[in-house]
């Protein structure tokens, strides 16, 4: 019960951050372009700082054996889940590109913007660790599903494209941040202290970010598209439902455990609409899912960790 409420309340407040980015949107406050400036904020500073101050500080000699772990058991995690997306996500739609999205939606949560919020805030002492389980997932999401599964130009979906998108400012951190942290590199405490701020601006951006992208879709014609709902039940419920069942089976560490469900029991992703919008797609039905998912992930969320911690001991 202790899970739950603080899991209730940690939601309720990542709720609140959501609710006052769409209201800025839909009472014009803030423009798109403003909303952009935000999304690259968090993009190529804020994320970046959370995650070089994450590996500055917990990334030490004794725990390389751990990562190793934990990337592995990622990469394990998102190569059973891929083919399952694909095979599910076609049932719902003869349209090419809204078969796409929700394949996309179904492969691949908020385990980013939302996980690294929900982690940081309830787990904080597994925080490093799952930053290296969902490597694995931002490969997979860099080399196939954006540029196979959301882009249109045939430029942009070779394999050196997604090569290239792996190289990105959150990677680049976590590389600059393993190397200060397990060398003990001393840092002036001034920048320390910008990096570790700066880190804790992650959250509440990125929520602010999901309320003002949400805030730009029709609101009627979302809540009339019965298979957003479903996709939703898949993407919160049955997804990590099946992988507490699985785990309660395997001998695998408590933390290794807590991060695959952490991973799989995110709403759905927002880049199904930022991508897709920017080659002149349709991304209403991308939007209603976002929207869906995440109102309904304030209840799934903490009744899904009360399921984990009742099964997974």
């Amino acid at each position: 019960m202790a899970v739950l409420l603080s899991t209730l309340n940690q939601m309720g407040f990542l709720l609140l951050l959501i609710i006052i980015g769409f209201v800025l949107v839909r009472t014009k406050l803030v423009t798109a372009d403003g909303a952009g400036v935000l999304s690259k904020l968090e993009t190529y500073v804020l994320v970046p700082a959370l995650v070089m101050g994450t590996f500055m500080q917990n990334f030490t000699v004794a725990r390389i054996g751990v990562a190793g772990q934990y990337f592995l058991v990622g990469l394990i995690v998102i190569v059973i889940t891929i083919p399952i997306a694909v095979v599910v996500g076609r049932l719902f739609s003869k349209n090419f590109d809204l078969r796409n999205i929700y394949i996309y939606g179904l492969a691949f949560s908020n385990f980013g913007f939302m996980g690294n919020a929900v982690v940081k805030a309830l787990f904080p002492e597994i925080f490093m660790e799952y930053l290296i389980f969902v490597l694995p997932f931002w490969t997979f999401i860099y080399m196939w599903g954006v540029p196979y599964l959301l882009m249109s130009s045939e430029e942009d979906r070779g394999f050196l494209a997604g090569l290239k998108r792996l190289i990105n400012p959150m990677f680049i951190a976590m590389i600059v941040g393993i190397i200060i942290g397990i060398l003990n590199i001393p840092v002036p405490s001034f920048l320390e202290n910008g990096i570790l701020t700066l880190g804790d601006c992650m959250s509440p951006i990125a929520m602010l970010l999901t309320g003002m992208t949400i805030g730009r879709i029709d609101l009627g014609k979302t809540f009339r598209n019965v298979p957003i709902y479903v996709v939703s039940a898949i993407r919160l419920v049955i997804i990590p439902l099946l992988a507490i069942v699985i785990l309660h089976f395997f001998p695998i560490s408590y933390g290794l455990a807590l991060c695959t469900v952490c991973a799989l029991a995110m709403p759905l992703g927002l880049s199904t609409i930022i991508i897709p919008s920017a080659y002149g797609k349709d991304t209403s039905d991308a939007a209603g899912m976002a929207l869906i998912s995440h109102l309904l992930s304030c209840i799934t969320i903490p009744v899904i960790f009360m399921i984990f911690e009742m099964m997974i001991q």
